[in-house]
C-alpha cells in the first residue's frame, strides 16, 4: 500500500490540540475531534485531485518554510498561502463543505471554517516538511498526492461523503462516471446486437420452414407422412433455444465485463495498477510468537531479528568468528523498528518493544557486540539520505547505550541508499523495502 499522508499529518492534529482549539472556540472537544476527522480526508482529497496543478504544488512546497506548523491555531485563519490554496481546491464549494462538516460534528459554522483553515494548514504544512525532508521536487510531491487517490473515500468518517460535500467522485478522481456510462452503452450495444442476431435467425428458419410445410402439401396432394415438416420444425425449435441460451450467456459475460472495467476506474485504485503490473497475491501475515531467549520468552517473528540472533548466539557462530570480517555481511533487519517519515528521533508506535528485545539479547549474551546500519531507498539527494540514515543509526545506538548495553554497540552508520536495490520511480510500497533499520554483529 501507498504512503497514507493522513497518518503523517495526525501527529500534528493530536489531544493537545484539539483541547486548545476547543477551549479557544468555545466548543466541546468531541465536536472539535469530530470535525477535524472530516475534514482531514477532504483536505487531502481536494490536494490529491489538484496533484498536478502547479499552484497547489507551489504552495505546498512554500508551506515548509513558512511556518504554519508552528502557529496552526493562531497563524491559519490569516495565513495567505491557506486562503488562496482552498479555492484552488473546492472553489465555490467551500461554503457547502462547511455546512456539512458543522452538521456532521455539532460545531458552529464559524468554528467548521476555522477548523478548514487550521486542517488544511496542518496538511500542506507537513506534506511540505515531508517534501523538504527527503528532498522530494514537484514530481515527487505530485505522485505522492497521486497515491492517496484511491484511499480517501475509505477515510471518510461514517455519515460522511464526498457526494454528501457537493464532491462527486467522478469530479474528483478522473473520468470514471464518463468510463462506467461509455461500458455501459457498450456492453448494452453488445446485448442489442446478440438478440437481434438471434431474432433474424429464427425469422429464417421459420420462413424455410414455411416454404417446406408448403412444398410438402403441394407434393403430398394432401398426404404423405408427417414427419417431412414437423422434423424440420423441431429441428428450428431446438436452433432457436440454443441461439437464445448464447444470448443469454453473451449478456451476462458483457455485464461482468463492464462490472470489472467501472471497478479498475473508479475511485478505489490499486497501487499495483497505477505502476501497471498485475495485482500482487496479499502478502503473507506474521504473527508475533514466543521466542525462547534461556527460558525467557520474548514476543517476535519466527525467523525474525530476534529469532535469529538466539540462534546464531547459541549455536556458538559468534564466539567461534575469528574476527569482524566474518560478521559483517550478515545483517538482521528490523522487524518493527520504524521512524516516523523524515524524523530522526520519532519512532512509530510498537517500535520500542524490539529495542527492548535487543537489549535483552546482548544482557543475556554480554560478550555480544553489535553495530547498527541505517538505510534510505533511492529518491532524494543522497547526501541529505546519507545524514538522515546516520542520524536514526545514532539514535538507536544512544537509546542502547541508555538500556545499559551501550559497551556493547560498537558503532552506528548510515549508508543511504548505497545497497538499495528498488528503482526510484517504483511506488512507495516498492521502496518501503529499502528503507529500514539493521544491525550485525561485529569484533
Amino acid at each position: 500500500m501507498s504512503l497514507n499522508v493522513i497518518d503523517l499529518i495526525k501527529g500534528q492534529l493530536g489531544p493537545a490540540l484539539v483541547s486548545q482549539a476547543a477551549s479557544q472556540f468555545g466548543e466541546s472537544e468531541s465536536g472539535i475531534s469530530k470535525a477535524i476527522g472530516g475534514l482531514l480526508p477532504a483536505v487531502v482529497g481536494g490536494l490529491a485531485n489538484n496533484a498536478d496543478n502547479p499552484g497547489v504544488l507551489d504552495a505546498i512546497t512554500k508551506a515548509s518554510s513558512s511556518g504554519i506548523l508552528g502557529n496552526l491555531l493562531g497563524g491559519s485563519s490569516s495565513n495567505p498561502i491557506i486562503t488562496s490554496l482552498l479555492s484552488s481546491l473546492f472553489g465555490d464549494k467551500v461554503g457547502g463543505l462547511v455546512n456539512s462538516i458543522a452538521s456532521f460534528s455539532g460545531v458552529s459554522n464559524n468554528t467548521a471554517g476555522s477548523l478548514l483553515n487550521l486542517v488544511t494548514g496542518a496538511t500542506v504544512g507537513t506534506v511540505g516538511k515531508y517534501a523538504t525532508d527527503n528532498n522530494l521536487g514537484a514530481s515527487g510531491i505530485s505522485g505522492l498526492l497521486n497515491d492517496q487517490k484511491g484511499i480517501i473515500s475509505s477515510l471518510l468518517p461514517a455519515g460522511l461523503s464526498l457526494a454528501s460535500f457537493g464532491l462527486g467522485a467522478e469530479n474528483w478522481f478522473g473520468q470514471a462516471k464518463e468510463t462506467v456510462s461509455s461500458v455501459t452503452s457498450t456492453a448494452k450495444d453488445n446485448i442489442a446486437e446478440g438478440v437481434a442476431t438471434a431474432r433474424e435467425s429464427v425469422s429464417e428458419g421459420a420462413r424455410e420452414v414455411r416454404e417446406q410445410f408448403n412444398n410438402n402439401n403441394n407434393n403430398n396432394e394432401g398426404g404423405g407422412s408427417i414427419w417431412k415438416w414437423l422434423l424440420p420444425l423441431l429441428l428450428l425449435i431446438a436452433a432457436g433455444y440454443f441461439l437464445w441460451k448464447q444470448c443469454e450467456k453473451k449478456q451476462t459475460t458483457t455485464t461482468t465485463t463492464a462490472a470489472s472495467d467501472s471497478t479498475a476506474t473508479g475511485t478505489t485504485v490499486d497501487t499495483a495498477a497505477t505502476t501497471g503490473t498485475a495485482t500482487p497475491a496479499p502478502a503473507t501475515v506474521k504473527t508475533d510468537e514466543n521466542i525462547d531467549l534461556n527460558g525467557v520468552m520474548l514476543k517476535g517473528y519466527k525467523g525474525g531479528l530476534e529469532d535469529q540472533m538466539i540462534s546464531f548466539l547459541k549455536s556458538g557462530g559468534y564466539k567461534n568468528a575469528a574476527d569482524d570480517a566474518a560478521l559483517k555481511d550478515k545483517w538482521y533487519d528490523f522487524d518493527h523498528v520504524n521512524f516516523k517519515m523524515g524524523s530522526s528521533t520519532n519512532l512509530e508506535a510498537g517500535s520500542q518493544g524490539q529495542l527492548d528485545n535487543l537489549v535483552a539479547i546482548l544482557k543475556a549474551f554480554p560478550d555480544a557486540k553489535v553495530k547498527i546500519g541505517g538505510y534510505t531507498d533511492k529518491t532524494g539527494n543522497e547526501a541529505s539520505n546519507v545524514k538522515l540514515s546516520q542520524a536514526r543509526a545514532d539514535y538507536i545506538k544512544a537509546a542502547l547505550a541508555k538500556a545499559g548495553v551501550g559497551a556493547q554497540v560498537l558503532g552506528a552508520e548510515g549508508y543511504g541508499s548505497k545497497f538499495a536495490t528498488v528503482d526510484a520511480k517504483a511506488s512507495d510500497a516498492e521502496r518501503a523495502a529499502d528503507r529500514k533499520m539493521s544491525v550485525r554483529f561485529a569484533k
